[in-house]
């Protein structure tokens, strides 16, 4: 045995790996990112980035059926683009073992919504393990393994944010050596026409009976006897319990669905009152009450946004617990980094005042002051259909002045669907494709239009123009976002046009691309009228020093954009000015 100090994602993969785990595939999103970056430097797991989450889904599916144990992890969000197969791998079962890690975003540090996946586990009879700890991450990841191939299902490991990314100690346990299962055919079993499935729901409802039973002697829960104060907490919401209220009596279900409703009967029993505390919505207190378990929860306590040890101290005791006081910080919003080549695309949408629907990525930053490019982002791959949707619903005019935004890998990710019905549909809006060679917000992973995998070796790479000429465009250009004088012209010449047309923004993130990198430009004060255009780039760089502007040398990378929109010629410096 070792001991290690790892961040829950860390540990995820180890468990997968030590359960024998053979295929793992993933598309990236933060908090649940760094699980199949870390299993991808494993030799013995065939690891891949997935267009989407329903793609890496049902590959895991596939290598299940063959007889492989298959990780497939997600976002919350991720899990409502892979609902679909999800709902039938619960009718169709496993041969090797099929462990679905959902990570979710309490707070919304990274995500356009909360959602609490749990639910999920309910809706599609998927048994859910939560684990509170990097080591019970390790842990709860083999034990899924072991389960999905003894009750024949997929098995949840459900996250948050706060057990992904924080760290904490893990014995790591002999690696398994888990052979692959032989396949075959079976047409009854993983064929899903109605009359196979209706005789697979019932197969579900015998195997829920089992594992309800099975949760109540899950050696992953835990009870701590205290005073005559009762809690029943899983995950993060336990460690808040622990520091908040150590004298109180815990109950921790290693297992949330289906919970084991008998052990916690019996330990309700042995206390004054009972309380919940769990993240989000009430569900292992409706749980409870349903089942006739008296319990107190969110009268208490928030169904949005994360806990805290002081919440859960101020509401269930009434009492503070004391931290030391950090010094108030100014507030920091997000901002697009200096040379990011996004920036001039919503300069220009602001002064050209075009509509513009947005999507997800770093590039939705645009949204904010003083750039305010986006009008709206709604999820992953919306951002062409809802500019179609505006289009039939206010005519072809309207059409003139809108544009659909969204970044190369979230166009991989579900904007092609979106292209593909907008040309079918007779949409005449203009699409821009922001290319920037990488998947940004979520830490630079590949994606099929790189042309390099998940290890960073050659693949096939998918030809974007050539995608959306297939899909029914005939107008597709090229244009380099750093020379702004043609991309304000493909802007002005592409919404005029009365017919649908594409036009790829490309240049490579300025975090990936280090060699295009110049010396600093600075400001001529001389020179310099004031007139701040440059201000409404919105770069981090530039900075306003109160009747003059100043640009940072430490921040700026020379890309030249600031040059490009000073009528005065007053930004000097970094070679050639990029947009010149």
């Amino acid at each position: 045995m070792q001991k290690e100090l790892l961040l829950g994602n860390e540990a995820i993969a180890l468990g997968a790996r030590d359960a024998g785990c053979r295929v793992a595939v993933a598309y990236p999103g933060t908090p649940s990112t760094e699980i199949t970056e870390t299993i991808a430097r494993f030799p013995g797991v065939d690891s891949a980035w997935a267009p989407n989450e329903k793609v890496a889904m049902e590959v895991a599916a596939g290598a299940s059926v063959a007889g492989a144990r298959a990780l497939c992890c997600m976002k919350h969000v991720g899990l409502n683009v892979a609902a679909d197969p999800l709902f039938t791998s619960a009718y169709t079962g496993v041969n090797g073992g099929l462990v679905v890690v959902v990570a979710d975003d309490p707070g919304m540090h990274s995500s356009q919504n909360e959602q609490d996946s749990r639910c999920y586990a309910l809706a599609a009879h998927v048994p859910m393990l939560e684990p509170a700890d990097s080591q019970e991450a390790y842990d709860f990841t083999r034990l899924a393994f072991t389960m999905s191939e003894r009750f024949d299902t997929p098995v949840f490991v459900r996250i948050t944010t706060r057990i992904a990314h924080a760290r904490s100690p893990v014995i790591l346990r002999e690696a398994e050596t888990a052979k692959m299962r032989g396949y075959a055919k079976d047409a009854a079993k993983y064929v899903m026409m109605p009359a196979m499935a209706r005789a697979r729901r019932v197969a579900v409802g015998e195997r829920m009976k089992k594992l309800s039973e099975y949760a109540n002697d899950l050696p992953a829960n835990e009870e701590f006897q205290g005073d005559g104060t009762g809690i029943v907490a899983s995950g993060v919401a336990y460690r808040y319990v622990r520091e908040a209220l150590p004298n109180a009596s815990v109950f921790k279900p290693g297992m949330v669905h289906p919970l084991p409703l008998e052990r916690i009967r019996a330990f309700a029993q042995k206390t004054d009152r009972l309380f919940v505390v769990e993240e989000l919505g009430p569900f292992i207190e409706n749980a409870l009450k349903a089942a006739g378990i008296p319990a107190q929860g969110k009268s208490l306590l928030p169904e949005y946004g994360e806990l805290s040890a002081n919440l859960v101290a101020e509401k269930l005791a009434g009492v503070s617990v004391k931290h030391s006081e950090a010094p108030e910080l100014p507030a920091r919003p997000p901002v697009m980094c200096p040379g990011c080549p996004h920036r001039a695309v919503y300069y220009l949408l602001n002064k050209l005042g075009l509509t513009a629907t947005g999507d997800i990525g770093c590039y939705t930053l645009g949204a904010l002051p003083p750039l305010q490019g986006i009008d709206t982002c709604l999820c992953m791959g919306a951002s062409i259909p809802m500019a179609l949707g505006m289009e039939k619903a206010r005519g072809k005019d309207f059409a003139r002045r809108l544009v659909a935004v969204i970044g190369d890998s979230t166009f991989v990710h579900s904007g092609i669907t979106g292209l593909i019905e907008a040309a079918y549909a007779g949409g005449t809006f203009t699409v821009l494709i922001l290319d920037n060679a990488t998947t940004g917000m979520t830490g630079h992973q590949n994606h099929p239009a790189t042309g390099y995998d998940i290890r960073g070796e050659a693949a096939p790479r998918l030809d974007l123009e050539a995608v959306a000429r297939a899909a029914g465009v005939r107008h597709v250009l090229v244009v380099d976002p750093f020379d702004l004088p043609a991309l304000e012209a493909a802007l002005k010449a592409e919404t005029a046009r009365a017919e649908l047309s594409v036009v790829i923004v490309r240049r490579p993130c300025a975090l990936l691309d280090k060699k295009a990198a110049r010396a600093p430009l600075a400001v001529q004060e001389d020179a310099c009228r004031y007139c701040r255009a440059c201000l409404r780039l919105g770069c981090p760089a530039i900075e306003d020093a109160g009747g003059s502007v100043r640009i940072n040398a430490q921040l700026c990378n020379g890309c030249g954009l600031c040059a490009g929109v000073c009528a005065f010629s007053a930004i000097t410096g970094g070679g050639e000015p990029a947009c010149g």
